[in-house]
């Protein structure tokens, strides 16, 4: 999918409160950020923003942290939270492969994955946010009883993802490859964009909660 640039995207999105910037010493330093002691979740490749924000306003006793690499689409998400801001909401643009530069060991209860490319030639796999070189990542900035949550409606980015968790040395606690369909783990299940889009076609989206070895 080709994302339309946005002239000025970066520079507005800098300029917004709700956006820490790039350069940013924040890994250890989110409790100061936010002004509390809440639990830290991340969702990495927060798109316009949706998912984050509707979780962030079911939940105000947590604070959410939107990854975006992609200024022209972060954009979206900082006009949406000027619009109806919420104090336990903050975006940073970033590659995912930083992330490590920007949390600290055990300081994130959970990682939201949601949609995420599926790189879907070979050579790309270690791109993948499922593959077994972003969950050793992920095992490092989640707290001792963190987990992570993976949607798709990608059948073969999900085959692999469920394949990458035994040699990544993580367990799979649920899964399920119909999500509408499924009673218990659909239960207070927010939908993104494009959720919405590819379930109102009759896709079955899939789903796996999965979290590390001891």
């Amino acid at each position: 999918m080709r994302l339309r640039n946005i002239p000025g995207s970066r520079e507005a999105i800098g300029a917004c409160e709700y956006v820490v910037p790039e350069e940013s010493e924040c890994a250890g330093k989110w409790h100061e950020i936010f002004g509390n002691e809440n639990e830290i979740h991340t969702e990495v490749g927060t798109g316009k923003g949706r998912f984050l924000m509707e979780l962030a306003k079911a939940h105000p006793e947590i604070n959410y942290v939107g990854i975006e690499k992609y200024s022209s689409v972060l954009l979206r998400a900082v006009q949406k939270m000027e619009e109806n801001p919420l104090s336990n909401v903050r975006f940073i643009r970033m590659e995912a492969e930083h992330i490590l530069r920007y949390f600290a060991k055990g300081e994130v209860g959970r990682v939201y994955l949601n949609f995420s490319d599926p790189w879907p030639k070979e050579r790309h796999a270690k791109r993948r946010l499922v593959s077994r070189e972003f969950l050793d990542r992920y095992r490092i900035l989640l707290t001792p009883q963190g987990h992570l949550e993976f949607k798709t409606d990608n059948k073969d980015l999900f085959d692999f993802g469920v394949e990458e968790t035994e040699p990544a040395r993580w367990e799979i606690k649920e899964i399920t490859y119909d999500l509408h369909h499924d009673e218990k783990m659909n239960q207070g299940n927010i939908m993104t964009e494009y959720e919405e889009r590819f379930s109102s076609k009759g896709n079955p989206i899939y789903k796996y909660i999965i979290r590390p070895c001891n």
